[in-house]
């Protein structure tokens, strides 16, 4: 069985977020992961961390402006040392969070944006990132993202993403697999891990149920056989990542939104 990971800025929003480790840690989660943690000072959410015998799996660098719209700057040409500042005040908070891994947005492409000039930057942001990560014993991830669900968001493919990742040539510059993202972009989706998992350059996978983004066992996918098939390559190839559960709750009413939708996780074995 694949190790699990929380998600805290999509589950438990029954609870204010501090109090969403608790609840974490109370339905047998051992990690977790979110999307920002910078509204909240480092040391509070460590000693969360701490309190409930969490592991801090993965968060995202700053994206920009997210509340005017932005998803991330890599891409974006004129943008830099923003980038270059945002990306440092991460490793500040994985140093004290002791998270091993940052995800890197793309970004949204520019209307009427040259793709070579936006690739150059992009690269060149993430061959920067990996350098700095490196010295401080962290990954950087990079993840295509569907465009549903973001429109003109820059990185939508597997194959894109894997090309970026070897043409950078960093060890520890992987790719983030959202099985979600994957599908509704692509699919072919159990192909794709068995491709791309033993290749090293898979840092993480995140599920969520296909096409509304609810529980895994809603929709079209077929989450038990995924989770067999990642179990069964990461055996053979000695991969240990996690499984970051980035799904919004469909099932329950609050309070207990969240718990009571874990039955497809219960299903699977958890905890273990």
């Amino acid at each position: 069985m694949p190790r699990f990971a929380a998600n805290l800025t999509m589950l438990y929003n029954e609870h204010a977020f501090l109090d969403r480790f608790s609840a974490a840690a109370a339905d047998g989660f051992q990690g977790v992961e979110y999307l920002f943690p910078y509204a909240f000072e480092a040391q509070d959410i460590a000693q969360r961390l701490a309190d409930h015998g969490l592991q801090q799996v993965l968060f995202n660098a700053p994206p920009g402006d997210w509340d005017a719209g932005e998803r991330g700057l890599a891409c974006l040409p004129g943008r830099e040392a923003e980038f270059r500042a945002g990306f440092a005040q991460a490793l500040e908070y994985a140093q004290t969070l002791n998270c091993p891994r940052i995800h890197v947005m793309a970004g949204l492409a520019p209307a009427g944006a040259e793709r070579t000039a936006l690739q150059a930057t992009y690269e060149n942001n993430l061959a920067w990132a990996a350098g700095q990560a490196a010295s401080a014993g962290r990954d950087v991830l990079i993840e295509p993202i569907n465009p549903r669900d973001i429109p003109g968001f820059f990185l939508n493919r597997q194959d894109e993403a894997h090309r970026v990742v070897q043409a950078i040539g960093a060890s520890n510059l992987k790719v983030q697999f959202d099985l979600y993202h994957c599908q509704i972009v692509e699919g072919d989706v159990a192909m794709k891990i068995r491709q791309y998992l033993p290749t090293g350059r898979v840092g993480h996978f995140q599920i969520a149920g296909v096409p509304m983004r609810h529980e895994p066992d809603l929709g079209e996918l077929h989450h038990p056989y995924l989770f067999g098939v990642i179990d069964e390559v990461a055996a053979a190839c000695g991969w240990q990542g996690w499984v970051g559960c980035e799904y919004r709750p469909a099932r329950g009413a609050v309070p207990g939104g969240t718990s009571d939708g874990l039955g497809w996780l219960r299903a699977a074995g958890f905890p273990a």
